[in-house]
């Protein structure tokens, strides 16, 4: 697991090797064990790369790497689990090795397939670079699911690339201008969406995406595999017995973990007691012959504590297990450093306890299984049950009544409707009324799945509403297309895809990456191995939600390693009790971050619809924490992005 950074001018042009190694030192937290760089012999391509030693821990799998015949160079970042299995077929095919690295055998598939015919052969998690010498191209790419990161801007005949937002900038030795449009997609989600960033210009390349770009400028950008592919097959191969699929998944499962577990150094996992890191654990203590090193954190706070089902599942288990009880102090230390973590805004404020987990297990083991990806693959969240729902029942009525409701409701701002004294008073676990209103009202024109779904989630639903005066939403072209190309999948099957698309590699995966990797953990994801991924959609939405009961099959393979009495408890979240916080602890901190002299100064957001928000989250009358954190997490960050350069 690494950090990587790249820079590529016209013929005319050099790299500055300076602002290289900076961008290289820039991602050291990600690489501790050692850095390098490499430029072409005209100086119009440089690659850095910061190595944290996972497999061949010698000088030989040192990065960056150059082809046995020179004509390929390499970055990267990542695992590449079925190595061993492309290194004996290229072996037969006659090439040669000089050490054991994945990396070493990416170099030989290039060679012998061409860099696009790899990628379709890789499993594994990965962001990488590499340089063709013969034809002066450089091709970016990352897996399959966006468990790996890469940003990348092209512009001027050059093109900049990283693992982290950064060193981009501090290459260019200045700040971008913010997207006002990615700025508003973070308000309503709490993340920013690939292929959109924080910043004009520098984008993430999406999952399964290859980019190839010629003097500086880009040639190409298309996917080398689409989640599409798996829903296909899925299609196909549908497996209709329920014990012939609990033995499928339990025997993909199964290799799925003893792949990830391959290692040369210290490893273990992180354990929350729930379905998905509980099965992750049990497996790999079923194919090992020591105990597994196991890891939870636990809160005092009984409603966010999950520390003493961890522990009971570890008793049971025998692991080597270790827990953390952190306190308000120790989580409410790590907030300042949150912008540096996650490089651009981010609001999922379980990144917090996430971090404080993956410095904890440091300690101990540089690699941690993680049990992500469940909730995705298998129906995990309660929104599966209730989004489909509501939309049946709402498409019943006329569209154009709906429309009527929905003038009705925006014809007034959010602020003008809170002001209305009589309207009933609403729950304190609600948004402003004004909001929830207008929120309303957006459902109600919703005229598909979709735009039922994004209404709801949203932590802003209407942006603009707390952007300051000037600002233009600009709407983004969701990459969600998977309602009108597979008339087949249900409700609930288009809005698991949708999330495995877009939610899970922007939210999910980006909060463990940038939490893992800033403690110097390389955090592996079984659950998300490309033949789990394939199998999950061979399997019928009744296996996987049965009489309301999400995650089902992937229970039944649990209940063979561990009692079902064990695991019968509620879902529970990996959270904070921020809104309490924010009334405590917190208050004078936010209050300074969201002051009227602040706002004002940066100019993003509307100081008096700021101010409404945090005075009635700070009265009491409604729980606004969620929209409340996407508003300080953006303000930090601007603090903290004036000292990159």
């Amino acid at each position: 697991m690494c950090g990587i950074a790249g820079v590529v001018v016209s013929d005319e042009e050099q790299v500055s090797l300076e602002r290289l190694k900076l961008m290289t030192s820039a991602l050291r937290h990600r690489g501790p064990d050692g850095h390098g760089t490499w430029t072409s012999e005209n100086h119009s391509v440089g690659f850095g790369h910061a190595r944290l030693s996972i497999i061949d821990l010698t000088s030989a799998g040192a990065q960056p790497m150059i082809s046995f015949s020179g004509r390929y160079v390499i970055t990267f970042n990542g695992e590449i689990y079925n190595f061993l299995v492309l290194r004996s077929e290229l072996q037969h095919a006659g090439m040669h090795f000089r050490g054991q690295s994945d990396t070493e055998v990416l170099l030989c598939a290039f060679e012998a397939w061409g860099v696009r015919d790899t990628l379709c052969r890789l499993n594994g998690m990965f962001a990488l670079a590499v340089w063709d010498v013969k034809h002066k191209n450089l091709f970016l790419a990352r897996d399959r699911m966006g468990i790996k990161p890469l940003y990348y801007s092209a512009s001027s005949n050059k093109v900049l690339f990283s693992s982290e937002l950064k060193p981009i900038v501090v290459y260019e030795q200045k700040i971008p201008g913010v997207s006002t449009q990615a700025l508003s997609e973070y308000l309503r989600s709490g993340y920013i969406p690939a292929p959109l960033s924080i910043f004009d210009g520098v984008f993430k390349l999406q999952p399964g995406h290859v980019a190839e770009f010629r003097g500086g400028k880009l040639l190409s950008l298309e996917p080398y595999w689409r989640l599409e592919q798996a829903v296909q097959f899925g299609a196909s191969n549908k497996i209709g017995d329920d014990e012939e699929a609990i033995d499928a998944l339990d025997k993909v499962l199964t290799s799925s973990v003893a792949r990830h577990m391959v290692s040369d150094v210290p490893l273990g996992a992180f354990l929350s007691g729930g379905v998905d890191s509980t099965l992750v654990t049990a497996l790999m203590q079923a194919s090992s012959t020591r105990k597994v090193k196991t890891f939870s954190i636990g809160f005092h706070e009984q409603d966010y504590n999950e520390a003493t089902h961890a522990a009971a599942v570890a008793k049971y288990l025998e692991t080597d297990h270790s827990e953390l009880y952190v306190t308000d102090a120790d989580a409410l230390s790590v907030i300042p450093e949150l912008p540096i973590i996650y490089d651009e805004p981010f609001a999922d404020v379980s990144q917090i306890p996430t971090y404080l987990l993956s410095k904890f297990a440091r300690q101990d083991v540089t690699v941690a299984l993680s049990g992500d990806g469940g909730d995705e693959l298998f129906a995990g969240y309660g929104r599966y049950i209730t989004v489909p729902e509501f939309w049946r029942k709402l498409k019943r009525f006329p569209l154009l009544a709906r429309r009527t409701m929905t003038y009705l409701g925006q014809s007034l701002s959010p602020a003008s409707w809170d002001s209305i004294s009589f309207l009933p008073p609403f729950s304190t676990r609600l948004a402003l009324p004004g909001q929830k209103i207008y929120q309303i009202a957006q459902i109600l024109s919703s005229t598909n799945l979709s735009d039922v779904q994004r209404a709801l989630i949203s932590q802003w639903p209407n942006p603009q509403s707390i952007m300051a005066s000037g600002f233009t939403e600009q709407k983004y072209a969701s990459v969600h297309s998977l309602s009108s190309d597979f008339k087949e999948l249900t409700d609930i099957e288009r809005l698991m895809a949708w999330d495995a698309q877009g939610y899970l590699a922007d939210d999910i995966l980006t909060k463990v990456d940038r939490a893992s990797m800033r403690a110097g953990l390389e955090a592996r994801v079984p659950l998300l191995d490309q033949d789990v991924v394939q199998l999950s959609w061979a399997l019928p939405i009744d296996m996987k939600l049965r009489r309301g009961e999400g995650k089902w099959l992937l229970k039944k393979v649990l209940h063979r390693y561990v009692p079902k009495e064990l695991m019968d408890r509620p879902k529970m979240g990996f959270g904070i009790p921020l809104d309490s916080w924010l009334r405590g602890p917190l208050q004078e901190w936010a209050s300074s971050t969201l002051s009227v002299s602040q706002l004002c100064e940066q100019g993003f957001l509307d100081p008096d619809q700021v101010n409404l928000v945090w005075q009635r989250h700070l009265d009491g009358s409604a729980n606004l924490a969620g929209p409340l954190w996407t508003l300080l997490m953006f303000q930090l960050w601007l603090e903290k992005v004036k000292r990159w350069v």
